[in-house]
């Protein structure tokens, strides 16, 4: 019997096979997905009639492919079709979906029509993307007779008729692709079939079999055995009555035949669909290996389920130990992040190329889900950009973001080696996601003046041990720990025991350029002009007491800088391509100078930071431009022994008449240069510095200035 494709069906076939699908070899995802749902159907079906899988008692799908053919042949024992649903399901659109399609697709174009279509369940129809020519043989149990329904890629029917070959299946479906030329090559291999079921359909609840052969060694009768002859006896004919007759033993030989074989193709189980208390964590770490090809067990991992109005789902989710290579470097880009999500529906898999899924500081982890149900186009390819996938999107990150919250709680030394590995990712989320801001940054562990053996305060525990009526959370950027620990910006806060947290990475500069404060906790740079202490004593004292206090305070400042005043101004006029200001500090002890930033400028490693990724681009004008651009304040320590006796030294100079004795200005550029070093800035010329240092070493050995 012939029929004729229902005018929709034919349009969209055009679509499918020129454009809808971006690869063709979903093909095989999309019809082990109808198997799988026809096998879902008798399993049902069984649940209240008992008699139903007696027509065929294993449920499983089997795929073969026969290269001399050119067929690829995929069997299922499922629930089979009656001559109507051939008729109806292989023929026209579901009622539902006819309108909606005519409506969207009656004036588009290919191209167009692709981004439009729903869901109209027409899966099947992507057989037509690698063959030309598709027969699908069924066996429902309602019917005595197994139908065979055929048709062409470029024809507009099909025909229905009873399988010539009889009942061979019992009970299912056989589908055979007849596969095109250009198609040989790319799909009519059991190695490619295998690549296919592992990347879409591994996951599938009923066993998924390759038919093959394979080689096996048998005992055979070797019927070469000579003559065998019956020998007679010469002369003695009497004695044949009581000749015995022994048995000769059966000659063997060994001999090798291909026959027919089952290899199943989908090994792993969705242990996502379990409860997860009944998965134990070696059953977790070899299904991250199978399913990452990681070597390591991962170095925690979150299960659950997510029950929405718009969306049910499964999910797993691992942090491996350690990130791909080059991992870090990949983030700048879109293209190159990570495909971190494992998109499944109804364990089928969809793609794993929705980057939207996760904010990029999140892409170092490998996660699946699995959804009841999605909006998905006909391909399946492109997901709409629904309620329901930021749903996901909202819940993966709520999740990840907990799951490492309980690690940080739970096992320090697994978070040690987490900060390890994902720490700058942590800062980058600090940056870019606001609405988890607060979450990620009590996960942020830094060294500190309490602690620097280890990266373990957190800036929970930093507030906890702030002294009594302290505002602000002090902190030290710098290149390395080392060097940051010697800093003279520290001098003042250890004498007076404020915790500083040391920073030494260059997301951290970027960290707290976005993020103001913390639970109300000013972020103040020490390396910064205008340094504030929150004294405690001030707390204790009346507002009279507090009001004396304060004017002592500013009167010895006044008599200091009036006795320092000729320093500070000759400093200021030596220097005044390199320094705005030159002023007396209030957080030194120890050191003779630093160097400190205004308010909005660069201090030292952020200068560094930003002529780095200048110099990276190319740009060595805007690095030149932060040498010369950006002027800085001198603090001077009015009790240090070099301060005062050039202090001392530029008094009696002004105190002169005659103006003989010049100050050397060599001391005012040693001095300022020794400082940038000190206050972790770099030095613009370092060969007059180099001349500089020269010069003092020849006065101290007696050297002559221009001796050669």
């Amino acid at each position: 019997e012939r029929y004729e494709f229902q005018t929709e069906v034919s349009r969209m076939m055009k679509l499918i096979i020129n454009s809808v699908y971006k690869s063709k070899e979903i093909f095989l995802r999309e019809l082990i997905s109808n198997a799988s749902d026809a096998l879902d159907k008798i399993r049902l079906l069984s649940l209240t009639d008992g008699s139903a899988l007696d027509t065929a008692s294993d449920l499983k799908i089997v795929i073969q492919a026969d290269r001399k053919a050119r067929k690829i042949i995929i069997t299922d024992t499922g629930v089979g079709m009656t001559h109507k649903e051939l008729r109806e399901n292989l023929g026209t659109l579901a009622k539902s979906g006819t309108a909606e399609f005519k409506a969207k697709v009656s004036d588009a174009d290919a191209a167009s029509a692709s981004g439009l279509i729903g869901q109209f369940g027409v899966g099947f129809y992507s057989a037509f993307l690698v063959a030309d020519r598709v027969t699908v043989a069924s066996k429902h149990n309602s019917e005595d007779r197994q139908w065979l329904w055929s048709s062409n890629a470029d024809d507009a029917g099909f025909t229905i008729s009873e399988d010539p070959r009889g009942n061979t299946l019992g009970r299912g479906t056989e589908i055979t692709l007849h596969i095109k030329d250009d198609m040989v090559d790319k799909y009519l291999s059991e190695k490619r079939v295998r690549d296919l079921v592992s990347k879409y359909s591994e996951f599938v609840n009923f066993p998924i079999y390759l038919q093959t052969t394979k080689t096996e060694k048998v005992e055979v009768e070797d019927d070469d055995d000579g003559d065998n002859k019956e020998k007679e006896e010469d002369g003695d004919d009497d004695d044949d009555d009581d000749a015995v007759v022994e048995d000769k033993q059966k000659k063997t030989r060994t001999v090798e035949r291909k026959v027919p074989s089952l290899e199943l193709m989908n090994t792993q189980k969705p242990i996502w669909t379990r409860d997860p208390s009944a998965v134990n964590a070696t059953e977790y770490a070899a299904f991250y290996r199978a399913f990452t090809k990681d070597d390591d067990d991962p170095l925690t991992y979150i299960h659950f389920k997510a029950d929405a109005a718009s969306v049910d789902f499964r999910s797993l989710i691992f942090i491996p130990k350690r990130p791909p290579p080059n991992y870090l470097n990949k983030l700048d880009d879109d293209d190159s992040l990570p495909t971190s999500v494992k998109l499944y529906v109804r364990h089928i898999f969809i793609t794993d190329e929705l980057r939207q899924l996760l904010p990029r500081y999140l892409t170092f982890i490998r996660a699946l889900v699995d959804a009841d149900d999605l909006p998905l186009n006909v391909s399946r390819e492109t997901l709409q950009r629904t309620r329901a996938l930021r749903h996901i999107s909202k819940k993966l990150v709520q999740k990840s973001l907990a799951m490492v919250t309980k690690l940080a709680d739970e096992d320090p030394k697994a978070f040690a080696a987490f900060l390890q590995q994902y720490g700058s990712n942590l800062k980058l989320g600090a940056i870019e996601d606001t609405g988890n801001r607060k979450k990620i940054l009590r996960l942020l562990r830094y060294h500190s003046t309490h602690s620097l053996k280890d990266r373990s305060v957190s800036l929970d525990d930093y507030i906890s041990r702030m002294k009594k009526g302290q505002k602000r959370i002090y902190y030290l950027s710098g290149i390395s720990l080392a060097e940051m620990t010697r800093s003279p910006f520290l001098e003042r806060l250890a004498a007076k025991n404020y915790e500083v947290l040391f920073m030494d990475e260059a997301l951290d500069e970027y960290v707290l350029g976005n993020i103001p404060d913390y639970n109300g906790k000013r972020f103040t740079n020490v390396a910064k002009a205008g340094l504030v202490f929150d004294d405690e004593e001030d707390e204790d004292l009346d507002p009279q007491a507090s009001a004396i206090r304060a004017a002592v305070a500013q009167k010895t400042r006044e008599r200091e800088h009036e006795e320092f005043k000729p320093l500070t101004d000759w400093l200021r006029e030596v220097l005044e391509e390199h320094v705005i200001q030159v002023t007396i500090s209030n957080r030194l002890t120890k050191s003779a100078c630093a160097l400190v930033a205004q308010d909005g400028g660069l201090h030292g490693n952020l200068e560094r930071v930003m002529r780095a990724q200048a110099l990276s681009q190319g740009n060595e004008r805007s690095a030149y431009q932060l040498d010369v651009g950006f002027r800085k304040i001198l603090e001077i320590n009015t009790q240090h022994p070099l301060i005062r006796a050039m202090a001392a030294q530029i008094k009696r100079f002004y105190a002169r008449d005659d103006f003989v004795a010049t100050p050397k200005e060599e001391l005012a550029f040693l001095l300022f240069e020794t400082t940038q070093l000190r206050s972790d800035y770099e030095i613009a010329d370092r060969s007059a510095f180099a001349s500089r240092v020269e010069d003092v070493m020849r006065r101290a050995l007696d050297v002559d200035l221009h001796a050669q």
